[in-house]
């Protein structure tokens, strides 16, 4: 991967991590209605990129089945997670969304489920565990489930986008703005009453927040991070995302105090683990085994 390329997708994982936080701020600590607040940011994310709702792929109902799930599903369900849960044990529990697509594929789409899969959805529910273990035994909090709802809803569109062909990235971020848009405005009205009121009230902070997380992180981010796709095998893109977790928690700790213990790196070190088993082929993994191998096993010179 050429540097400026690698550069840029550094970038795009440091605006996703920081989303995760000032999203945290904005519902936890600034108690702004979270359905108001994803729905003004795919609100301007369809109006950034309106031009691109014409001609859209057929069948229209799969589209926005999909736009649904993976716009106004996961995120709604994340923002309300964030009003309780920290950014670290969302961003762990989070990467259940790769063995879960990959389970979901297998349900739905028929393919096949390999041994090494198996082994990286083992690793990666064994670690989302261990952040939800406690002295007493497992405890999913409400929040907790509000992350593993953002996950199968966000997998299952994910599944579904699969059998759609001929959808470019602008175009997609479109429908899945509008349709999100709609649907969560519906939801705020009835679940949030005096939400528009709210967010005036907040002022200018949460108007930067949703600005900045439609424009920069959706617009920006996304259409970069499709641009590399194309440009690059995703056994090569995905396990270079672990750089967002990482750096979620990382700005968690920093940030909004997160706390982080053993069990909170263990379950993350184990799951991460998971997840690359899962995007990586065999031999990728062999090499990074050597790799790690040789710089650990090296004499200074």
């Amino acid at each position: 991967m050429a540097f400026r390329d690698f550069a840029l997708l550094v970038l795009v994982c440091l605006l996703w991590a920081t989303n995760n936080i000032v999203s945290k701020y904005v519902v936890a600590y600034l108690h702004a209605p979270p359905l108001f607040y994803a729905a003004v940011r795919f609100g301007i994310v369809a109006l950034a990129v309106f031009p691109w709702l014409r001609n859209p792929p057929r069948p229209l109902w799969r589209l926005l089945l999909i736009a649904v799930c993976m716009g106004a599903g996961s995120f709604a369900f994340m923002f309300m997670a964030l009003r309780t849960v920290s950014p670290s044990s969302a961003a762990i529990v989070s990467q259940l969304m790769v063995p879960t697509t990959t389970f979901l594929s297998f349900l739905i789409l028929g393919e096949r489920l390999s041994r090494r899969r198996l082994l990286g959805i083992g690793l990666t529910l064994t670690g989302a565990l261990a952040v939800m273990w406690d002295p007493h035994g497992v405890s999913i909090s409400a929040g907790l489930l509000l992350v593993l709802a953002s996950v199968g809803t966000g997998s299952l569109g994910a599944v579904l986008m699969k059998q759609m062909d001929g959808v470019k990235p602008l175009q997609f971020q479109a429908w899945v703005g509008l349709a999100s848009a709609v649907v969560l405005t519906a939801l705020s009205a009835a679940f949030e009453p005096g939400a528009l009121q709210a967010g005036i009230a907040i002022g200018w902070k949460f108007w930067l927040a949703v600005t900045f997380s439609a424009l920069i992180v959706s617009v920006f981010g996304h259409t970069a991070y499709y641009w590399l796709i194309q440009r690059y095998e995703a056994n090569l893109i995905s396990p270079l995302t672990l750089m967002t977790p990482l750096a979620t928690i990382g700005l968690g700790v920093a940030i909004t105090h997160d706390p982080f213990d053993a069990r909170m790196a263990f379950g993350a070190a184990v799951a991460l683990a998971g997840v690359l088993i899962i995007a990586m082929r065999p031999n990728q993994i062999m090499l990074l085994i050597y790799a790690l191998r040789g710089a650990t096993t090296r004499s200074p010179k």
